[in-house]
């Protein structure tokens, strides 16, 4: 996957921009667990190609994308799945953009949605506002190409918004700033250098692009701003719509807010890893974000065999953090806004999870290192204060093996294993794991130092 941090777009060198002095803050840092809401036109036909794991040609990548948010592309692929697909469903004479009146979110609740995903651990909700099919899911004077005036007929991220406020959450909002295929007129994308090559860079585009952003600071004074696939090169200058201006106006508005780093600048928030495998620590505050499968948009093709197990999640979860990470994991409703059920079963398990085990992740920064060993011997350390938390990844196996900075511990403690006494540490910096936490996905030790 691609990291975006190195790509700055075009060199400026008359009256370059001059980008806000703003650190990640720290609610962001200890927040450690958000959703990402994937939902819009192509939930409709919530289709995709589902390889899983299984590699395809780099030359097949973009025809045989995993990705069910990009049908509006993947479609216009000639001899595509997604094309022949969409032909045998919908008929040859249908557009991508005629689904949008075939969406009615009949389903959608927002506080139920918002309250599955505050039952599951999150601490912020960052729903798509726009994604590339330019479709806006908010009431917005910008185009008539909206949530509110066709399909749902609903302000489905005011929706959003005013449910995670109320549940005491924080609230972001994903937008897609460079690439929109309802306004552009470009080929389809078949590999990663026609992502920045088919796209509007145009100074009128970007103007487009920064009025509504600047909407929803506007209306939702969004605690995050969630942008995609870079900035339009034509507003990476000093100019008002520019990003440098964008994000001033942004953090005045508000000023312990937080953006990623895919603006395609020279300044970023914290850094993102789609899809990636972290080998340890990063120094800078950064997210994992990807699907509970291997698509962010529902992807009615996949089945238990795609979709991360609550175990396989709450490794995820510990791992992320370990590393000085915060997860940002998706979940793809149904296009009549309903979760599906193997998603649903996954987050329920790691809310479960965090319940008993929450004050080894949220609030946590990293260790001296992320963690020890590997296999059935792997462990994973998170720190808050004086207590160093042990994360036990097999605790199957009966037995964790304290590194020695942590045996002459004064305290410790088995997170869910209350009313028993405090556990031994034999000669070989060996604790035995509680016979009730052994079918855990992941068993903690708290070690107070």
């Amino acid at each position: 996957m691609l990291n975006f941090e190195d790509r700055t777009g075009p060199v400026i060198e008359a009256d370059s921009p001059v980008y806000p002095e703003q650190a990640v803050p720290e609610w962001y840092r200890d927040a450690k667990l958000g959703f990402f809401v994937h939902w819009g036109l192509y939930s409709v036909p919530a289709w995709a190609t589902a390889h899983g794991e299984n590699a395809v040609p780099t030359e097949d990548a973009y025809a045989w994308h995993q990705y069910a948010e990009w049908y509006g592309n993947t479609v216009r692929i000639m001899n595509s799945p997604t094309r022949k697909r969409h032909e045998e469903v919908y008929g040859v004479g249908t557009d991508y953009e005629d689904l949008a009146d075939l969406w009615h979110a009949e389903k959608f609740d927002a506080t139920e949605f918002v309250g599955m995903l505050a039952d599951a651990g999150a601490r912020y909700v960052v729903p798509t506002t726009k994604h590339h099919e330019g479709f806006c899911l908010w009431d917005t004077p910008s185009t008539p190409f909206n949530a509110a005036r066709r399909g749902p007929k609903r302000d489905l991220i005011g929706e959003f918004h005013d449910a995670t406020r109320a549940a005491n959450l924080r609230f972001g909002v994903y937008y897609s700033g460079a690439l929109d295929w309802h306004v552009s007129e470009f080929p389809a994308i078949e590999s990663d250098t026609d992502l920045f090559r088919h796209r509007r860079n145009d100074s009128s585009f970007a103007r487009y692009s920064a009025s509504q952003l600047d909407e929803l600071v506007a209306r939702f004074r969004p605690d995050l701003l969630w942008n995609d696939i870079d900035w339009p090169d034509g507003g990476k200058g000093s100019e008002d719509y520019g990003v440098a201006a964008i994000l001033g106006r942004y953090f005045a508005s508000v000023p312990d807010g937080v953006v990623n780093d895919r603006w395609g600048v020279p300044y970023h928030g914290f850094l993102t890893r789609e899809y990636s495998h972290v080998p340890e620590i990063l120094d800078r505050p950064w997210e994992a974000t990807r699907g509970l499968g291997f698509s962010f948009g529902y992807n009615e093709a996949e089945g238990q065999e795609h979709t991360l197990t609550g175990a396989a999640l709450i490794e995820l979860l510990v791992d992320v953090v370990s590393k000085n990470g915060n997860l940002l994991i998706n979940v793809g409703p149904r296009a009549d806004g309903t979760a599906p059920e193997l998603q649903r079963a996954s987050m329920s398990a790691m809310g479960d999870w965090l319940r008993i085990n929450g004050d080894a992740i949220y609030g946590t920064r990293p260790w001296i290192r992320a963690g020890d060993g590997s296999g059935p011997n792997a462990v994973a350390y998170t720190r808050a204060g004086r207590t160093v938390f042990v994360h036990v990844m097999n605790p199957g196996t009966g037995v964790v093996a304290l590194p020695p900075e942590l045996r002459s511990g004064q305290h410790l403690t088995w997170l869910g294993a209350k009313g028993r006494g405090e556990p031994e540490v034999d000669l070989d910096g060996c604790v035995q794991v509680p016979p009730t936490l052994r079918s855990a996905a992941v068993a903690v030790l708290a070690v107070e130092l």
